[in-house]
């Protein structure tokens, strides 16, 4: 809504704002918009913008100096600020959300990794140079921390060395007191310093890891509080971070560290583990859920030692509501077993569990009731990377650079980002849908029943009100509250 028909001061305009969840798009002196955001009170937020002696950053200041006039929505709470807000950016494609979106504002670590000595840099922007990027992270004392303890832990160089070439193959790391300090060799070969580098890569993979699992738990408790706004901000961050480290994987095709003959390494695997045939063919399981709620599944399929993305399959979770993850490993393998044997279908030459013995066990449990021999089976334990078998013998270590053991945590790492986004899809929508929550009189089973007959919240909001008013125990009263709320979201 325009706030007013006259033309008045922007400090009038900032004064007569409401407090009130809403959305507002800052316009420059051609009235064009520049920006949308969305607020859950829209006086303390727009007037930040403008306050004497407010701080902000080159791009929010470049920003504001522009603007000329603004215009608000009101909404009714925060879940429809959020919907509108993304409608009208959609709309409208306003300069500064684009910049503000592709802001390089968080650091990422960079690791030269064509040099013949490769430092680790922190560095905010990503360039197309065949480096290694792992990253963004949102807190920039966490990453320093982490480069400061990659340095200890396994003696790589980061950002501010300076290696010397001595001139016979070798290098010195440091010409002062870092080099004792270090506790590990200060000169070294090309090849003797590489296995330092990847095992500070694999370290910096498990800590973009951990960051996204702690950012989805944040994410699941801002969303179960109707904090949609930090919900949203969480669920971008994450796609941020498994995005880039997805790209990151270092044992990816045409990685500069690692590259690799799969087919080697299925050899190397069917040795490790003294299996009859070769594991030509491997399905991965892997359980996504955020304390029990949006329980999934995910299966991943390699050939050769390389995915084969046509075969991936995901699983809702659908004999149970909880946190049992045997149960529910030994529901999606009945199920992905079954239909083979129902369609005639080959099983996989190996089946690999991400997990430990419960879940192997809970596995070949399920296989052997739909009475089929179950395929060999290993289970993959994330803390200690150990081979888990189902008979209970001793688990079997590999060493890390051991490319059968790479191989398995691939395509345990592709379960696992599979489920993982799927998992997110569906708190995405849940978050989506949740706006249903403001109708009033609209209970659990009614929202059910819409949903059930539009097939989403996209198909509803292009209803009529007499259509949605034909789902059972609307009728034409509720119906144009329901077709109300959702024009007030630009349907």
């Amino acid at each position: 809504m325009q706030l007013s028909e006259e033309p008045i001061s922007l400090k009038e305009k900032v004064r007569r704002l409401p407090h009130r969840p809403g959305v507002y798009l800052m316009k420059d002196a051609a009235g064009l918009v520049i920006y949308v955001g969305k607020a859950k009170d829209l006086k303390n937020r727009v007037s930040s913008y403008f306050r004497g002696g407010a701080r902000h950053d080159a791009k929010v200041a470049a920003m504001v100096s522009l603007v000329r006039d603004f215009d608000i929505h009101e909404v009714r709470n925060e879940t429809e600020a959020l919907l509108l807000e993304g409608k009208l950016i959609k709309d409208r494609r306003p300069k500064y959300n684009i910049l503000f979106r592709d802001d390089k504002q968080f650091l990422r670590v960079r690791v030269d990794v064509n040099a013949p000595i490769p430092r680790f840099r922190l560095v905010r922007e990503r360039l197309p140079d065949n480096a290694l990027y792992y990253g963004p992270f949102p807190h920039a004392p966490e990453v320093r921390r982490a480069l400061h303890e990659c340095r200890k832990r396994f003696g790589i160089l980061v950002g501010d060395a300076r290696p010397t070439d001595l001139g016979d193959g070798r290098w010195r790391l440091f010409d002062d007191a870092r080099a004792e300090i270090s506790g590990h060799a200060n000169e070294v070969t090309p090849d003797a310093y590489r296995p330092r580098v990847e095992s500070a890569c694999a370290w910096l993979e498990g800590r973009v890891r951990d960051g996204v699992a702690t950012l989805k738990a944040e994410m699941a408790a801002a969303a179960e509080a109707r904090d949609y706004e930090r919900a949203a901000y969480l669920r971008d961050t994450v796609a941020a971070l498994e995005s880039v480290g997805e790209k990151a994987r270092r044992f990816d095709r045409g990685d500069p560290l690692a590259a690799r003959d799969d087919k080697a390494a299925v050899k190397a695997l069917q040795t490790a583990l003294g299996l009859e045939e070769s594991p030509r063919t491997m399905e991965c399981f892997d359980i996504s859920h955020i304390s029990g709620t949006f329980c999934v599944a995910a299966m991943t399929y390699f050939r050769d030692g390389a995915p084969d993305k046509a075969e991936y399959r995901h699983f809702r979770i659908q004999s149970f509501t909880g946190n049992d993850d045997f149960r529910a490993m030994a529901e999606v393998v009945a199920r992905r077993y079954s239909r083979l044997l129902e369609e005639g279908r080959e099983f996989p030459r190996l089946l690999v569990i991400d997990g430990g013995l419960g879940q192997v066990r809970a596995a070949r449990e399920a296989i052997g009731q739909l009475g089929a021999a179950p395929p060999p089976m290993i289970g993959l334990a994330k803390r200690d990377e150990h081979i888990i078998f189902p008979d209970g013998r001793a688990p079997l270590v590999l060493p890390k650079h051991d490319p059968a053991l790479r191989l398995l945590q691939r395509i345990r790492d592709e379960a696992h980002r599979f489920s993982n986004n799927f998992n997110a899809e569906l708190r995405s929508k849940k978050i989506r849908e949740s706006v249903l929550d403001e109708v009033p009189g609209l209970g659990p089973k009614r929202r059910e029943l819409l949903l059930e007959k539009f097939g989403s919240l996209t198909a509803l909001k292009r209803a009529t009100a007499e259509r949605i008013a034909e789902v059972e125990g609307i009728g034409p009263k509720l119906a144009a509250e329901i077709r109300a709320l959702l024009d007030t979201l630009g349907a």
